[in-house]
């Protein structure tokens, strides 16, 4: 059996911008910088993504093309207001050749989804990535088959 990884992201910093749809908000200057240092960060640890599940929301399309620059990322509209359960069962239906993927989302679906999997007690800012391996298929993931194997938070370092 071979390990799986998952590293679950949250958007970077949003700009709240009154009368701009929730969908439609762009990062920050300081979620750009911190969009793109999360992914130096992940490639540190040694982790190439497989594959890149991204919400539709503007700021997780900018948060995913900034660490993740000229990757190929799919835009899954069941991401943007999931609950975990719901980002679970997408995970379930990924290529079971993926070894690393990456799931770039919103709170609180993401954050719950790395306590459903891996447990912990942290919180999940913006910017934040979990990094869960499992010896699970994608497809048999289930509550509790996860380890925490490191987090990132931008405002820790």
């Amino acid at each position: 059996m071979t390990a799986r990884t998952l590293i679950i992201l949250r958007h970077a910093k949003a700009a709240q911008v009154p009368g701009l749809a929730d969908k439609d908000r762009p990062l920050t200057d300081r979620g750009e910088r911190d969009a793109a240092r999360a992914g130096d960060e992940i490639r540190a640890l040694g982790h190439t993504p497989d594959l890149i599940l991204c919400s539709p929301a503007l700021r997780t399309r900018q948060t995913a093309d900034l660490a993740f620059p000229g990757a190929a990322i799919s835009h899954e509209r069941d991401i943007y207001a999931a609950y975990p359960e719901d980002l679970l069962a997408l995970l379930r239906l990924q290529d079971p050749e993926a070894a690393t993927v990456v799931m770039c989302g919103h709170n609180p679906g993401v954050h719950e989804l790395a306590l459903m999997l891996a447990g912990g007690d942290y919180g999940f800012r913006p910017g934040s990535f979990a990094v869960i391996q499992t010896a699970t298929n994608w497809v048999d993931l289930s509550q509790g088959e996860g380890a925490l194997v490191t987090r990132w938070d931008p405002k820790e370092q």
